[in-house]
């Protein structure tokens, strides 16, 4: 009797793997374990595993998880509807909940993490130095400054060399990270040197922030019995995660007493903020910091990334942003960054919809997660229950035919520009990589005259062939990262 049982179980197991594999877009739900498997089976594409899921439910999915787990049941949705309602329309009722604070732990108090009056509190107070004249100046700068000293003349020595293999994103990396570090702490870290040698010297604190990275998204999948239990024996990921906070936040103590004494003459963002605030509170400088940081550093090098690699296996799209900067910058081979003023750039149309082409295909954080305080019911008809978790895929939205027509998958730039030539309007909630309603990104004006000045500059004076054969695939982690880098070698440009 024993024998039929366990030949019956094997051969149901058979049948429904079967299935399961033919329907590889449709995440079966297992008594006891839900559909976590299918996270795990997809877990290397799962970005593309959710579009797919997203596509054939019609843009909303409610997912299943282990009984008995904080990841029992949420919804999961790409339908713009859904998502302005969530962000705008009923935002009042979808908070960060519990579950929030403790994945992102490495936050803290800063502003990712709070909710109510508190997060009012500091977005006003972080608004007004964001927007303001001397902000806005001395960024620009910097940008202006890292490009002349570092990164163009980085270029410059390693395309003279000939064909050498450069990994693009690495470099854009280190250029954002001390562009960051230089209007939030006064201090530039040399990530990207001024001197050069073949190879870049490691920086122990920009890794501890790629596995911090790792870690807050390994909490959202993982029970948060098993993430716990991990922490407190310190081994996995969790153990990882002490480590790489110890590094970070001992760079960070440093970045700290510099900005301190940094001469009135020059802007900090840290130091302005302790001044209004009249705060010496050791912690919250320090989470409003990697908050901060992680803002302004790895989202926009992740922009730039496959905007690049998007550019270079485009040769028509890289022909008109060459030809368009040539008619409103007026440059010659070597007064382009003179003439980089953001009056110029704005007149950039075509450069504008390519970059917003590259972020809508790789949004550099590839999904938002939000809780329901009270019950409701999503436009799509789907029913939320209290502290029921609602994850939206901006991965996904960029990829839905429903949204972007059947060309979606296409870089096009000509889909930004109106037919009176200018830059089309898209809704937030459409165009959700900077978030929509309230919560909508502070510095989403600053990231484009970044990502412009960078993308001008470099096409201008190189041009960038990606390396045949170089693999190229998205990294699972919290910032939409190239998995294997973005191997490339630069020559230099004839205009």
């Amino acid at each position: 009797m024993t024998l039929y049982i366990t030949l019956f179980v094997a051969i149901l197991f058979i049948v429904l793997y079967n299935i399961w594999r033919a329907k590889k877009n449709v995440p079966p739900n297992w008594p006891i374990i839900g559909m976590l498997p299918s996270v795990f089976h997809n877990k290397s594409n799962i970005h593309d595993f959710v579009t797919s899921g997203m596509k054939y439910y019609g843009g909303t999915l409610r997912f299943k998880g282990p009984w008995f787990t904080n990841i029992a049941n949420f919804i999961l949705t790409s339908d713009p509807v859904n998502v302005h309602h969530i962000t705008s329309k009923n935002f009042s009722n979808y908070g960060k909940g519990s579950d929030f604070h403790e994945i992102f732990e490495t936050l803290g108090v800063s502003i990712i993490n709070l909710d109510g009056n508190a997060w009012k509190q500091e977005r006003a107070l972080l608004h007004s130095f964001l927007r303001s004249k001397s902000f806005e100046t001395s960024l620009q700068q910097n940008i202006h400054k890292k490009l002349e000293n570092c990164l163009l003349p980085f270029l410059d020595h390693h395309a003279s060399k000939g064909a050498q293999v450069l990994d693009l994103q690495n470099i854009l990396e280190r250029f954002t990270f001390d562009v960051t570090c230089t209007f939030l702490f006064g201090f530039d870290p040399n990530c990207l040197p001024h001197k050069f040698n073949d190879e870049l010297l490691d920086t122990s604190f920009v890794k501890a922030i790629y596995m911090l990275e790792d870690m807050v998204l390994s909490r959202h999948y993982i029970p948060k019995c098993f993430w716990k239990l991990q922490k407190w024996l310190q081994i996995g990921q969790e153990k990882k995660h002490k480590a790489a906070q110890e590094i970070l936040h001992q760079f960070l103590s440093k970045c700290i007493a510099f900005s301190k004494g940094v001469d009135e003459s020059h802007f900090c963002l840290l130091k302005e903020l302790m001044k209004e605030k009249k705060a010496d509170n050791e912690k919250y400088i320090r989470d409003t910091a990697v908050s901060l940081l992680g803002a302004g550093n790895g989202t926009i090098s992740s922009g730039l990334s496959w905007f690049f690699w998007l550019v270079s296996t485009n040769p028509i799209v890289e022909t008109k942003i060459i030809q368009e900067i040539k008619d409103y910058c007026h440059a010659n081979d070597d007064n382009l960054m003179t003439s980089l003023s953001v009056e110029k750039l704005n007149k950039l149309v075509y450069l504008h919809g390519a970059i917003c082409e590259a972020l809508r295909l790789y949004p550099p954080i590839p999904f938002e997660h939000k809780c329901a305080i009270k019950s409701d019911i999503l436009p799509s008809g789907d029913y939320v229950s209290p502290n029921t978790k609602l994850i939206y895929s901006l991965y996904a939205m960029g990829r839905m035919e429903k949204i972007w027509g059947n060309d979606c998958l296409e870089f096009k730039p000509e889909r930004w520009i109106s037919s009176r030539g200018g830059i089309a309007y898209v809704p937030s909630y459409k165009f959700i990589v900077f978030n929509a309603g309230p919560r909508s990104c502070l510095g989403k004006s600053i990231t484009f005259v970044q990502m412009k000045m960078v993308a001008a500059a470099l096409l201008w004076k190189f041009h960038i062939e990606t390396v045949e054969g170089h693999t190229i695939a998205p990294r699972v982690s919290m910032i939409l990262r190239m998995e294997y880098g973005l191997k490339v070698k630069v020559s230099k440009r004839c205009i």
